[in-house]
């Protein structure tokens, strides 16, 4: 994959969408609204948490930063607007909370390795306000590092990865959901997933054998294994110092094992790896 500086002198810097939820209830509402274990949390902490379907399929990744008038929700990866109507679908005035009106937030992370930063990784930052010293980095994380990072360490941020069709083990999100908490949305298809152990199919970095410019890889391409369907291509890039092509797919759990898998109607073959920050769901009983 493309080279890297040591990833502590890169710093992820973009802005996202963010809800501002006012009341006393906003805590309660989130606890059962995310898979986030929201009750009893401290203010101003950051808590990440997976926004689901009453299926279990993620619909948003979101942060959640609690204050003492309520709380402020951002929108990481989905449809804030989505996350807006879900919300407000479910609010009743015994909740206590009230949704007020969205804005963009400037967010900085140091990349890391793993999918849950350490609490002094994250930064967000107020209107005008500039980045204390401590976060001057050397190398300025492009678009090309980023996603070099996020395909290597297995962040699911496409729309092909996040599509509304895929669950939190299987995109390797395990530590994002706390299975000891009470009733939350999609809470019932999660646990279910967690007592029988298993998942239909799994992320998984890729990587080209060879370089080559074209056919070019992209996602929707098909996996296979021995002709057989094995999984499909979410994420694809073509490092321009290798000549490889690499990204994310979502591979059939009978093919999980498999060290190459050949890709699209050329039969490219590529070698599979486990992203580095991939939290593997529970054991089943």
């Amino acid at each position: 994959m493309t080279a890297m500086p040591p990833m502590d002198s890169l710093i992820w810097d973009a802005t996202f969408p963010l809800l501002r939820l006012e009341g006393s209830g906003c805590a309660g509402f989130l606890h059962g609204q995310t898979s986030a274990s929201v009750n009893g949390a401290s203010e101003e902490k950051l808590i990440p948490a997976c926004w689901l379907n009453a299926t279990g399929r993620v619909q948003a990744l979101l942060e959640i930063r609690l204050d003492d008038a309520g709380a402020d929700v951002l929108v990481l990866h989905g449809d804030a607007d989505l996350v807006i109507r879900g919300f407000d679908r479910v609010i009743f005035p015994a909740d206590r909370v009230r949704l007020g009106p969205k804005r963009e937030q400037r967010r900085l992370q140091r990349l890391q390795e793993g999918q849950l930063p350490a609490t002094d990784a994250v930064l967000w930052l107020d209107d005008g306000a500039e980045p204390p010293t401590t976060w001057e980095a050397p190398t300025s994380s492009s678009a090309q590092l980023l996603e070099a990072w996020r395909m290597r360490e297995g962040w699911p941020l496409s729309d092909a990865e996040l599509n509304g069709d895929t669950n939190p083990f299987e995109l390797g999100l395990a530590h994002w959901v706390k299975l000891d908490k009470g009733c939350y949305l999609g809470q019932e298809t999660v646990a279910k997933l967690a007592s029988r152990g298993g998942v239909k199919q799994q992320l998984r970095s890729w990587r080209s054998t060879t370089a080559f410019e074209e056919p070019r890889l992209e996602s929707g391409d098909r996996l296979s294994l021995k002709a057989e369907r094995a999984g499909v291509i979410t994420s694809a890039a073509r490092d321009p110092q290798s000549g490889q092509w690499f990204g994310l797919a979502l591979v059939r759990r009978q093919a999980l094992d498999v060290e190459k898998l050949d890709a699209g109607t050329e039969a490219i073959p590529l070698n599979l790896q486990r992203p580095g920050g991939f939290c593997d769901p529970p054991m089943g009983d």
